[in-house]
């Protein structure tokens, strides 16, 4: 996991950034709207890259509201369609106070998303805000 958001973002192609309520409803929207934004740049809503990236949105959104969640505080989605076929995903709540926590126990009910975030992305990490974090994923779209 890379600790900072890459400094060298190129230009993308098209953006979608908007700020959703945190609840389980904001989470399902965030995912939604992925496919849908994914389909209107060409990448089809029942497609290997749209099923990986709506994964990749709804563990992250599913965290933020979640475990990012502050009464009365959006969460974030930014989705970036960059250059060579590569999908960044950000999401950012407002907690900076609990960092991201990785459950290895066979055991455990829960913690086990961002091993899947790990395994879907080519890199990911999070990056501190001055008011909470933003988790972000790179995804190959082809």
């Amino acid at each position: 996991m890379n600790s900072e958001i890459s400094t060298q973002i190129p230009t993308p192609l098209g953006e979608l950034s908007l700020r959703l309520s945190a609840t389980p409803r904001g989470a399902r929207l965030a995912r939604r709207l992925t496919a849908q934004q994914l389909d209107a740049w060409g990448y089809p809503h029942d497609g290997e890259a749209s099923d990986t990236a709506q994964h990749v949105v709804a563990e992250l959104a599913a965290n933020a509201v979640t475990h990012g969640r502050v009464p009365g505080r959006d969460f974030g989605l930014r989705l970036l369609l960059l250059p060579e076929g590569t999908l960044r995903v950000e999401v950012s709540d407002a907690r900076g106070d609990r960092g991201l926590r990785i459950v290895r126990e066979t055991d455990a009910e829960g913690g086990r998303g961002l091993i899947l975030v790990a395994v879907l992305a080519r890199t990911w990490g999070v990056q501190e805000r001055d008011v909470g974090k933003t988790v972000w994923a790179e995804l190959p779209l082809g």
